[in-house]
């Protein structure tokens, strides 16, 4: 908890004017504010139980299929390298390219695949529950 204050009071010392003024302007570029996910369905509510949020950053090599999976809690990335296609249990299909942003489907199935030449590389924020899965293979 001390961490998150640390960080919000840094943001807020970033943002300060006499600071901007000193240093230059801080730019603030919002990637993704949404209550629906990347194919437009409504986002579930938050899950019940003490709030865990894992952060993780996924690399993928060239040509390989991810299995199909679901996410049971909302997650949300961003594309660092590289190309990915989602594609859902219904043929919904996204198209992810380096600095894409990503609000993922929930509790939908859906496989990732790199058709690019070289590796993927996205960081996922997940805002789940402790001891509670953030995905489940099919």
């Amino acid at each position: 908890m001390r961490k998150l204050l640390a960080g919000v009071s840094l943001v807020f010392v970033l943002l300060n004017s006499s600071f901007a003024a000193e240093t230059g302007p801080v730019n603030v570029e919002v990637l993704a504010k949404t209550d629906k996910s990347w194919n437009n369905q409504q986002l579930p509510h938050y899950p019940k139980g003490v709030a865990e949020v894992t952060i993780l950053r996924i690399t993928i090599p060239a040509g390989m299929e991810l299995p199909m999976h679901k996410h049971p809690v909302i997650n949300a990335g961003i594309m660092l390298r590289g190309e990915l296609t989602v594609v859902t249990e219904d043929n919904d299909i996204l198209k992810l390219e380096a600095g894409d942003a990503i609000v993922e489907v929930v509790d939908k199935w859906h496989y990732g695949i790199n058709e690019g030449k070289g590796p993927a590389e996205i960081v996922v924020f997940y805002a789940g529950a402790e001891d509670a899965p953030i995905t489940v293979n099919y």
